[in-house]
């Protein structure tokens, strides 16, 4: 099948899709024939160029604004995609936050923000659209390597997080499987986005391949775990990081 119709006639909602890894996942989506809709908080600006960049690909494309740790935002976005395109086909939620400190630093105040956005706003995600995804949908989660490997000081919180969303993706995916809806996790490792700019120079010796990855590359699985083509894949982690967990 040609790439660029591979998702042809499927409507997309990118839960954090204005920058970084997830507006090249908006971008990809779009690239190979889906409808998207993303959802973004403080880069308005970011959010409507990523719009038009979908719709010169030909699709029609939707910008939300949606704060993904409040519930109720999540599943006014949803609505929202509804209202607009009468359909929901496949879900990627790549919100999240990273604050680092040690634990005995750590606020209880930021915790619970790591909380609310990174376990809680993806459950949100997954329990909102649930209903409303079509019979064989796709729903994909953005974690990260740390899941794995935390590998520095400091990210204690943020690596709970991540593990979380692995655990709850597999359960999901035994929830969902009776309606041959696929729920899987992407775990990219540092990648050059805003997220990595403080630490890129100091964790690239730790990777095998020698460099930070790139926004594009995480598109290009998420796009394949969206597709047909990986239909019998659900409830997997599939880590993308140049082999720093290796």
């Amino acid at each position: 099948m040609n790439r660029a119709s591979r998702l042809k006639g499927k409507v997309a909602l990118v839960l954090g899709g204005s920058r970084g890894i997830g507006e090249a996942i908006v971008r990809r989506l779009a690239g190979e024939g889906s409808a998207v809709a993303l959802t973004y908080l403080a880069s308005p600006e970011k959010a409507a160029e990523a719009a038009r960049t979908a719709e010169a690909e030909g699709v029609p494309a939707l910008a939300i604004r949606a704060d993904s740790g409040d519930p109720a935002a999540v599943k006014e976005a949803i609505n929202q995609v509804l209202a607009r395109f009468g359909r929901l086909d496949i879900v990627v939620v790549n919100a999240g936050i990273l604050m680092r400190g040690t634990v005995d630093a750590f606020g209880l105040d930021d915790f619970d923000k790591m909380v609310a956005t990174n376990i809680r706003g993806v459950f949100a995600a997954l329990h909102f659209a649930a209903p409303h995804i079509q019979d064989g949908g796709r729903m994909i989660t953005i974690g990260s390597n740390t899941a794995i490997r935390t590998g520095f000081a400091g990210a204690s919180v943020y690596s709970m997080t991540k593990a979380a969303v692995a655990v709850l993706v597999r359960g999901a995916a035994i929830d969902l499987a009776p309606r041959g809806i696929t729920v899987n996790n992407v775990q990219p490792g540092p990648t050059a986005t805003d997220m990595t700019l403080g630490y890129r120079e100091m964790v690239k010796p730790l990777i095998p391949l020698g460099r930070i990855g790139e926004p594009d590359e995480v598109a290009g699985l998420v796009a394949y775990l969206a597709s047909e083509e990986a239909g019998f894949i659900t409830g997997a982690s599939y880590t993308i990081d140049g082999g720093y967990v290796a």
